[in-house]
């Protein structure tokens, strides 16, 4: 069996993504579409792809289309998974799942009604990082895991500036204001995708930004934010706590890790800066960088990068690791281009092995719910100074 797919949003992400998509042995032809008709079919013919679509709508109402992945942007993606399946496609979407409990619990209920497959694309959940950690958590290398760190710092200088500028036209700083924490997956994520537990309730506190250029500020922006740095402590369920920074102004090296973690056990620990990463027990400390090093795949002055600023490049660039376990991949991924610390790859092979065999993917609906839910609690928090809230929880996926 293999698929169709259509390609939503024909923006700086979307073709890395179109490439494997159109390459795996599991889809038989991709289609794409865009509110800008140009980049559509700049898409289109840059990569090779089978044609386009005027519109969302149209892509929806054709029967040579079986599954649709979203990358638009962040707001937008709760109606539009809940259109696609209505519609009777399955959906493979960008992160964050939705931007409200209700929209949450729409996808999971229109996933439970129609069967159809829902996979949310969070790069962390492939992580080198994430996963040692979640190999070594099933091997009980940790003892009792009782705490872990998970850092999404990404600061605006380093290439978000340009980016918003791509997507949001000369509205852009409306919309470059953007909730840090109601972007939560690839710091929760990188830790969920690990610690198999959830989060039950959090206490954030968000820094109010102050370098005044109309970014982040309450007056211009579309969600009524002037937040721009937030931190969020998690209880979990079973015992024991997570902490997330999401970070936009900080100084850090973004373009060399942006995402990294830490987990903290009763036997072991490890931990993951910018460069290095250390595995450590009550003997000492040993050093795992190179474990989780994932190595280049592309030159990040390759021509189809031009339209990516050179501070985010390193995105679409990184390969593999070698704690990564390539064997079920397609042997054509082999000679692709990879990106996201080797989690390209990954991403699209999850999402149709389980549309083509009718499996749950790894960040099916209720593991992305455990992803993004806790983020949009958290800015509820901070919101209202910290208050401790509790978050809800839809549970596992269903068996069989």
């Amino acid at each position: 069996m293999t698929l169709s797919l259509g390609i939503v949003g024909a923006g700086q992400f979307a073709g890395s993504l179109a490439k494997l998509f159109l390459a795996h042995p599991g889809v038989s032809d991709v289609h794409v579409t865009d509110l800008l008709p140009e980049r559509a079919e700049q898409l289109a013919a840059a990569e090779g792809l089978s044609g386009t679509f005027p519109s969302y709508d149209a892509m929806l109402e054709s029967q040579a289309v079986d599954a649709v992945a979203l990358f638009t942007q962040r707001w937008t993606h709760g109606p539009l998974v809940l259109q696609g399946l209505r519609a009777g496609k399955h959906v493979y979407c960008a992160v964050p799942m939705a931007v409200t409990t209700e929209e949450i619990a729409a996808i999971i209920e229109a996933v439970e009604a129609t069967g159809l497959t829902y996979m949310m694309g969070e790069t962390s959940h492939y992580h080198p990082a994430t996963v040692h950690a979640r190999n070594r958590i099933a091997e009980g290398a940790f003892g009792r895991l009782f705490y872990a760190e998970g850092d999404y710092v990404h600061d605006m200088d380093l290439g978000f500036y340009d980016a918003y500028r791509y997507s949001g036209g000369e509205n852009w700083k409306a919309t470059a204001s953007y909730p840090p924490l109601l972007y939560p997956t690839h710091s929760v994520g990188g830790v969920l995708g690990a610690w198999q537990t959830h989060a039950v309730s959090v206490s954030a506190i968000g820094v109010v930004d102050e370098r005044g250029d109309g970014v982040f500020d309450k007056s211009v922006s579309q969600f009524g934010n002037d937040i721009s740095n937030a931190t969020a402590l998690f209880e979990v369920a079973g015992g024991g706590a997570f902490r997330t920074n999401e970070f936009r102004r900080v100084g850090y090296p973004s373009h060399i890790r942006e995402s990294r973690f830490r987990f903290f056990g009763t036997e072991a620990s490890m931990e993951q800066l910018a460069t290095v990463a250390l595995w450590q027990d009550k003997q000492g400390v040993r050093d795992i960088s190179e474990l989780l090093e994932p190595k280049a795949t592309l030159s990040p002055d390759d021509p189809s990068l031009q339209h990516i600023p050179p501070e985010l490049r390193a995105a679409f660039t990184s390969g593999s690791a070698p704690v990564h376990d390539r064997a079920r991949l397609p042997r054509v991924f082999d000679r692709l281009p990879n990106g996201h610390e080797g989690s390209h790859h990954f991403l699209v092979d999850d999402f149709v092995t389980a549309v083509t065999t009718r499996t749950l993917p790894s960040v099916n609906a209720w593991v992305a719910a455990r992803y993004t839910l806790p983020g949009i609690i958290a800015h509820e928090s901070a919101r209202q100074g910290g208050a401790r809230l509790r978050i809800p929880d839809f549970g596992d996926a269903p068996r069989g």
